[in-house]
């Protein structure tokens, strides 16, 4: 099977890596940045093509869901299945006579941060069964964790991983702010963060929740406003809002 991967950006570098580590033949990379190209090209062996998209049997598209439905009408071949990779974007944004699918890797991906592809999840969703089964043995290699999807599961799936990762790391964001104007290390609080996630591995995080919101400390809630302003108060107080209205404190 001839495989093209189309995009430059993380998911197409990791994507593109897992497929080599699993002895997946890629038979081109392809997009605009052809410095970006380059250096995937370089470092994973694979042809790249800014110009040029080459025939194949299955495209999959790795850009910016907002480019999604122009990068696809690139593709001309009648006969092959493309798949995006987006979260929340039905296969139908797909435009063009092939057939249209869905290998969503649920996993925040950044080209500096190695990752285990073993453990990442796939979603697949197609438009008839052997569809299905091709994107499942493809995913099946990389992954021990590949399932079949909806369009209306994977928009919840997409919604879960938004308040379970880019939320949080907002919120890591905004606590390194705050020690830093303390001039407090970051670096003192990453065995405290560590500990927590490790913790929901093993309790629910229901279960595992601690701090003044939970325990209903007043004095504690109003000393730590006393010390907030603007957006970080704001969260501050949305935050233990929703943990006690969680708990019915």
């Amino acid at each position: 099977m001839q495989i093209v991967i189309i995009g430059s950006g993380n998911v197409a570098f990791h994507l593109a890596k897992a497929f080599v580590l699993n002895d997946i033949p890629l038979a081109q990379i392809f997009g605009r940045n052809e410095k970006e190209l380059n250096q995937i090209s370089s470092a994973l062996k694979i042809p790249y093509s800014t110009e040029k998209l080459k025939d194949a049997d299955l495209y999959i598209v790795c850009v910016s869901d907002n480019s999604v439905e122009n990068v696809s009408q690139l593709i001309t071949k009648k006969d092959s299945l493309v798949a995006h990779t987006s979260g929340s974007l039905p296969k139908e944004i797909l435009t063009g006579e092939y057939r249209k699918s869905i290998f969503y890797p649920l996993q925040t991906f950044s080209k500096s941060k190695e990752l285990e592809y073993e453990k990442i999840p796939f979603f697949i969703e197609a438009e008839n069964e052997e569809d299905k089964k091709i994107l499942f043995e493809i995913a099946s290699k990389i992954s021990g964790n590949v399932m079949e999807s909806t369009y209306e599961k994977r928009k919840y799936i997409h919604l879960t991983a938004v308040f379970a990762c880019n939320f949080v790391n907002h919120l890591f964001s905004r606590a390194k702010e705050i020690s830093d104007s303390q001039e407090i290390p970051f670096e003192y609080f990453l065995p405290l963060i560590d500990e927590t996630v490790q913790k929901i591995h093993e309790i629910d995080p229901k279960s595992a929740q601690t701090g003044p919101a939970v325990r209903n400390d007043k004095r504690i809630l109003e000393l730590h406003e006393q010390l907030l302003k603007d957006e970080s108060l704001e969260i501050y107080k949305t935050m233990n809002h929703s943990i006690q209205k969680m708990y019915e404190l």
